[in-house]
């Protein structure tokens, strides 16, 4: 009618809603369901976007629009650990796509990395806990670690599918073949209940540390677990500076450590006993052992070792995104 004023974009465009829901779809950080979270786009970048696609809207009416389906602007929070990638979206799209693909077919995805490392003893550990009036929990007045002080080192693997946690808690040094032989506990005792026809799996990690894209070592140690499951096992690093948004994080460490703030981490059988009494109301649990083997620091492979690693490079970073394949098979 004239004088009604000018017609909605969403009755001029019908496509628009749903191009703009497909953006937002894997960058939302608060949806639970997605594989991977993380940082918004802007509404510039996300107008540019819809309108390399045919669709004519400004970053406002895009500000209007994600209101509407029910996003808001969210606070900064200290996730970046350095200087971004200039891949870094495209590596966490092609992450995402891996990761639904595989729990679609029913394939186990885990997310793996090493926690922060423990002092055992009677050290304060930050936190509060209920406690009778002028009764705290006494604690050594300094924590320095020395020779007779013992660190704990715990590496976890998060099943995206199931909720389901399992950590290796070492006693001796935070290696690769530490980080395969974790994995492989962690199908001993977990994942083989919940996967009985098995494909492949896809593992999902940071680009550093014990399980770094560039350790030959831990290559070497996948090709190991490749043959003993007689499976391919398809890995996706996340770029640098970003390992906070691996699932790990914050769908499994992040619960331990609220489940035993406040306690002294007094010897290695009461972090075991607190990781394995770990839970959420929405399912989590976590499994829980001590491994008190030695894994020798500074572990050399022989050129005819690493020529062994049946290893196929993806295109888009070969580097980031590869399958070790069984060499049984």
């Amino acid at each position: 009618m004239p004088g009604s004023g000018r017609p909605s974009l969403i009755s001029t465009d019908p496509k628009l809603l749903s191009a703009l829901e497909s953006i937002l779809e894997a960058t939302t950080r608060g949806d639970p369901q997605s594989p991977l979270r993380w940082t918004c786009l802007s509404t510039r970048t996300i107008a540019n976007h819809l309108n390399k696609k045919g669709h004519s809207i400004g970053y406002r009416s895009v500000g209007s629009l994600v209101n509407q389906l029910g996003y808001s602007l969210q606070s900064n929070r200290k996730v970046e650990e350095g200087k971004q990638h200039e891949d870094r979206n495209e590596q966490f799209e092609f992450i995402n796509s891996q990761v639904k693909r595989a729990v679609k077919k029913g394939q186990p995805v885990i997310s793996v990395d090493t926690k922060k490392k423990e002092l055992t003893g009677n050290f304060k550990n930050p936190g509060v806990t209920l406690r009778p009036i002028n009764n705290p929990i006494k604690v050594n007045t300094y924590d320095f670690p020395s020779p007779d002080v013992h660190k704990a080192i715990p590496y976890g693997i998060y099943d995206t599918a199931h909720d389901k946690g399992f950590v290796n808690v070492g006693t001796d040094h935070d290696t690769a073949s530490f980080a395969a032989a974790s994995i492989h506990g962690w199908w001993k005792y977990v994942g083989k209940k919940y996967y009985r026809s098995l494909d492949y799996i896809l593992i999902t990690a940071d680009g550093g540390g014990s399980n770094g894209y560039r350790i030959n070592l831990w290559k070497y140690e996948l090709q190991k677990l490749a043959n003993t499951l007689q499976v391919p096992v398809r890995v996706c690093h996340f770029p640098p500076g970003t390992s906070k948004w691996n699932k790990v994080e914050h769908r499994l460490f992040s619960f331990i450590s609220t489940n035993w703030r406040g306690q002294p981490l007094c010897d290695y059988e009461t972090i075991v006993n607190l990781i394995s009494h770990t839970y959420t109301a929405k399912g989590l649990n976590v499994v829980c052992k001590l491994d008190r083997r030695k894994y020798n620091l500074g572990a050399k492979l022989t050129q005819e070792q690493i020529n062994s690693i049946l290893i196929k490079r993806n295109k888009f970073h070969g580097d980031w995104n590869y399958v070790i394949y069984n060499q049984k098979a």
